[in-house]
């Protein structure tokens, strides 16, 4: 069985509807919905990031990232029974306001109404059945999800592929082959809107229940700048066990197919780059992202030198998952 490894950015909902799929988008579109957050939690976010709209970008949501992290320090110190806090009234409800800002602009990608056509997903379905070969996602949309829970790929721990959820949450040991059995790994690198802490314990909500009222959410979504997205992740038990079992999935698999992914997380590239030296790497962008010569020579500094470039005028247009 030629087990492989696929991994996946926010190209595939970008080759769908570039307008719905953008993060501009998302981050306007989120900060328009008027009971999302209150004039108060507007105000908040915008003494952090300079001005009075919504975020523009991973660059602003990085202050957003920082400021939050310090706010997390100060109130760790605190102690709450001698009445001592760090920070005012205020100053505790600004985390509060900003993960939620930043889950429902997650939460957002994931409800954007769009589905895979049926020529791209049904060949990659069919050789995710076949070999068990694993996914791991960086976006928060529900593309790739929906499709492969509606031609069961997922079936908890008896699933094709699993994610380490079972009834009672997640469980790193539930990504431990036992039993005879050789399911790939669907991973979500960056964490996902369905993911919440319940009494310490993380959970996923079924899809059709999350919705912008959604107020249980943890602290599992890497939406900020890439030069922090580590200690996201660190900071998140489930994605650092995603990240862990990764490197597991890098090691296992006979080829690498990067879709749909710009190239710019550098803590991506740098785990990959080790093993891709040794096997079949292939990049499937959009042709429209640059010349191949200077993507080519991208790819060759971030990832390999053999990396193998297929430049399309959609990407939903490869299919070519065995070879």
């Amino acid at each position: 069985m030629a087990r492989k490894l696929i991994i996946t950015g926010n190209g595939l909902g970008m080759a769908l509807n570039p307008e719905e799929f953008s993060l501009t988008t998302a981050l306007a579109s989120v900060w328009e919905e008027d009971h999302i957050l209150s004039g108060e939690d507007k105000s908040l976010i915008g003494q952090c990031i300079g001005h009075w709209s919504s975020p523009r970008g991973e660059d602003e949501l990085d202050k957003l990232h920082l400021s939050v992290t310090s706010c997390d320090l100060l109130e760790s110190i605190a102690d709450p029974e001698q009445n001592i806090h760090w920070l005012s009234e205020v100053g505790r409800r600004f985390p509060i306001a900003t993960r939620n800002y930043i889950h429902k602009v997650a939460s957002y990608f994931h409800n954007v109404d769009e589905s895979l056509p049926d020529f791209f997903i049904d060949p990659l379905v069919d050789f995710i059945k076949e070999t068990k070969s694993h996914v791991a996602t960086l976006n928060y949309d529900a593309l790739l999800y929906e499709k492969f829970i509606s031609n069961n790929i997922f079936n908890g721990y008896n699933g094709i592929l699993v994610d380490g959820m079972l009834d009672r949450g997640f469980s790193e040991s539930a990504l431990e082959r036992r039993y005879g059995n050789d399911f790939g790994y669907y991973m979500h690198l960056h964490g996902s809107p369905l993911f919440y802490d319940d009494d310490g314990v993380t959970r996923k909500l079924s899809r059709y229940y999350l919705n912008v009222n959604q107020q249980d959410f943890g602290r599992h979504i890497v939406l900020t700048h890439v030069k922090h997205k580590v200690s996201v992740i660190n900071g998140s038990d489930l994605l650092a066990a995603y990240w862990r079992h990764l490197s597991f999935c890098l090691a296992e698999s006979e080829e690498i197919i990067l879709i749909g992914y710009s190239g710019l997380d550098t803590h991506l590239n740098r785990l990959v780059k080790p093993y891709a030296n040794g096997k079949s790497v292939k990049v499937v962008e959009w042709s429209g992202v640059d010349t191949r010569e200077k993507r080519e020579r991208f790819w060759r500094n971030q990832i390999s030198s053999n990396v193998f470039l297929i430049h399309l005028d959609s990407i939903l247009d490869f299919n070519q998952w065995h070879g």
